[in-house]
């Protein structure tokens, strides 16, 4: 819960889904430990169920979040997220691909730029409507930023450095695959775990090389 009382929720899918993709980077026995080290260990062989229902609370992702940075440092951990984050994405493309309109071959035919604007605002739309994440585009120039005003990934958490890797690799694997297979520059400039006032994420619509 934040400071007013309040408790917010992933949908019981998302939260799946998250675990599904630590499956694919850690294994089913890694899972177990960073369950346990986390004191979840009442999700060890039953992940959430696959439905809409808002049940997975922001505070069970940061506590992933941490027990990951303790079980493989935090240098390691933020790269471990990164590519949990990137799994994440497939995923997610399966459940939710369909809803956004992602897979219409209306949207695979769009111009690069125009794919990456509609994409980005399907891809925000998922989580404002389906969860209590509250994330905000803005453009600036080539510069799009994927604000998280309402952030799961680092709830309740104070860090030296940025620690929504998870967001990063989730748009890192986002954008490569709206854009047939481009790299992107995808950092996170700002963290409220930091003392920020989002989670700022800041995307460069050029592709890289």
């Amino acid at each position: 819960m934040d400071e007013s009382g309040l408790a917010y929720y992933y949908p019981n899918r998302m939260g799946r889904i998250i675990f599904l993709a630590m499956e694919e980077i850690l294994g089913k026995n890694g899972v177990n430990v960073i369950l346990n080290l986390a004191g979840l260990s009442e999700f060890i062989d039953h992940y959430p169920p696959n439905h809409q229902t808002l049940e997975f609370p922001f505070e069970y992702l940061s506590r992933l979040q941490s027990a990951i940075e303790e079980y493989y440092g935090p240098h390691g951990g933020r790269g471990v997220t990164l590519r949990i984050g990137r799994a994440c994405f497939q995923h997610g493309l399966r459940e939710y691909g369909s809803l956004a309109g992602l897979t219409d071959l209306a949207f695979r035919l769009l111009p690069l730029q125009t794919k990456l604007r509609v994409g980005a605002n399907a891809f925000a739309n998922i989580f404002n409507k389906y969860s209590d994440q509250r994330v905000r585009l803005e453009e600036k120039g080539q510069m799009l930023y994927w604000h998280i005003e309402r952030c799961p990934l680092c709830w309740d958490r104070r860090t030296d450095v940025p620690s929504c890797q998870l967001a990063v690799g989730l748009l890192q694997d986002a954008l490569y695959w709206v854009s047939g297979g481009k790299f992107f520059s995808v950092e996170e400039i700002h963290c409220v775990a930091n003392g920020d006032p989002t989670c700022t994420i800041a995307i460069d619509k050029i592709p890289m090389g």
